[in-house]
């Protein structure tokens, strides 16, 4: 069978893709190697409990916002959609203080005033500077490459630069730094782009799913469906056949058998670097071209604890909380500790409760270099022997420790609990080394570090957040522009209306 497009991988970005190009009557396959889509968004079970592999929150989601214009075309603001605590969607618990961080760019900074009066001109002039950073998201495809203009000039200066520049107050830095555990905090290379772009999100808007991070695939997946779209799970892509210097087609293994499909166009949600291993001979790729794709490093990843809570004991908070031990002096500094040692900063989130005031289910993640792990690197999920095991045990108590500063009675409330390490997020989600944000964006290397949806081929096309920018609202964006690139940019700019 030939199809119009085939989407290697089921990511948020690999669905968004297919979801678009079948909406513009393109008859599409997606494949996907595991029993489960939707990468970072699935979601697993343990017994008669169910826990999210990597989705917890997102922003910009209210009415009329970014996200909710996009996410409206695609069918999800039907989802259960849950908006956290507008006075305090983010808790930032360092040195010492508790500091809780508001909606909106004129609250946001009006509330930290109150705690800074000395600061506030500071705090009005970085809340702008957010405002104006979300007001121009979407002009990379709105306005083409004149779009990228001012996007680039960001991408190059230092998040942690500007932010030393612009804001005096040490613990006021490490205040509107700490709730971003949801990127890498690297000094020396995250992107201002980045950076603003994601606090940006959130400070409009923040909501959680009364359910599972699941339901967003799963939903696109049904879309896909409903237009003539095909959705194959157990498909693993063993390579891509190349004619005429075009991808002709993929030779996948599905349910044990092999079998080779053909198509006119392919994007892959898969990372730059897996899906060249698919052309592994291929005269069309140049050694150079390979080179520097495979030298790209990838961000950190994540440990995990899930916890099944005992019954009525723990409040649930309808915000999520960033607690850093009390002897870090920068949460910059956060993932350099030495392999080995105690998580230093975690991020508590709490599943919301099919009824009454108390939770029944807690995430905490705290960044884990894929280096504490690798020597278990070649073993299996569930067969990588008891001193695996008792790692991760050892690194869960510590993080429980950590969490108990704000939930003091928590080890006492937990029934049961699991774990997962950057090997989980590799052996499931395809990410390469277990990677958290795809790879690691350098504002002193744009050129080299920062991807273009275009390959080598001009029918192959990237997309996920491997491209330019991570998250739930990063990879949406990046979809929109992979399918720009393909389609053109009229067909496109309604998803953003």
């Amino acid at each position: 069978m030939k199809y119009d497009a085939i989407i290697l991988g089921s990511g948020l970005g690999g669905l968004e893709c297919a979801f678009i190009l079948a909406k513009c009557g393109m008859k599409v396959c997606v494949l996907e190697k595991n029993a489960a889509l939707g990468g970072c968004l699935q979601s697993f079970r343990r017994g008669k409990d169910e826990f999210d592999t990597g989705f917890h929150y997102v922003g910009a989601l209210g009415k009329g916002q970014i996200l909710e214009r996009i996410f409206s075309h695609f069918g999800l603001m039907d989802l259960p959609w849950h908006q956290l605590d507008t006075e305090g969607f983010d808790q930032v618990v360092l040195q010492g203080g508790s500091y809780l961080l508001e909606n909106g760019y004129g609250q946001f900074a009006d509330s930290l005033s109150a705690i800074f009066p000395e600061s506030r001109a500071e705090l009005e002039s970085y809340s702008a500077f957010l405002e104006k950073v979300g007001k121009g998201i979407a002009d990379p495809i709105l306005k083409g490459s004149g779009g990228f203009d001012s996007l680039n000039t960001l991408f190059e200066k230092s998040a942690y630069g500007y932010l030393c520049s612009s804001i005096s107050n040490p613990l006021l830095r490490n205040i509107l730094s700490g709730s971003s555990l949801k990127l890498e905090l690297r000094p020396s290379t995250l992107p201002l782009y980045t950076f603003a772009q994601i606090n940006s999100s959130f400070i409009q808007s923040a909501w959680r799913l009364k359910g599972r991070g699941s339901l967003i695939a799963e939903t696109l997946a049904d879309g896909i469906r409903k237009m003539g779209g095909t959705v194959l799970a157990n498909a693993t892509v063993t390579s891509l056949e190349e004619k005429d210097g075009h991808i002709s087609g993929a030779q996948i293994l599905h349910n044990g058998c092999r079998e080779t499909i053909s198509a006119n166009l392919f994007v892959s949600d898969l990372s730059p670097q897996l899906t060249l291993d698919l052309l592994k001979d291929s005269p069309n790729v140049r050694p150079v071209f390979r080179r520097r794709i495979n030298r790209l490093e990838q961000t950190c990843g994540f440990f995990t604890v899930n916890i099944k809570l005992k019954e009525g004991v723990i409040p649930y908070l309808n915000r999520n909380i960033y607690c850093y031990s009390p002897d870090l002096d920068s949460v910059w500094n956060v993932a350099e500790s030495p392999a080995g040692s105690p998580p230093r900063g975690i991020l508590i989130s709490q599943q919301i409760p099919e009824s009454g005031t108390t939770a029944t289910q807690m995430d905490i993640l705290t960044p884990m270099d894929y280096s504490e792990v690798e020597r278990w690197k070649d073993t299996l999920p569930n067969r990588r022997g008891e001193e695996y095991k008792a790692f991760k045990a050892k690194k869960a108590q510590e993080c429980i420790l950590l969490a108990q500063s704000i939930f003091p009675n928590l080890k006492d409330s937990i029934e049961t609990f699991y774990t997962s390490t950057p090997l989980t997020y590799m052996n499931y989600t395809g990410a390469v080394k277990g990677t958290a944000y795809g790879i690691r964006k350098d504002c002193n290397s744009l050129t080299q570090t920062l991807l273009t949806p275009k390959t080598p081929f001009a029918n192959l096309f990237f997309t996920g957040q491997n491209l330019n920018l991570h998250g739930i609202l990063g990879v949406s964006l990046t979809s929109l522009l992979t399918c720009s690139e393909i389609l053109g940019k009229e067909p496109v700019v309604p998803f953003l209306e």
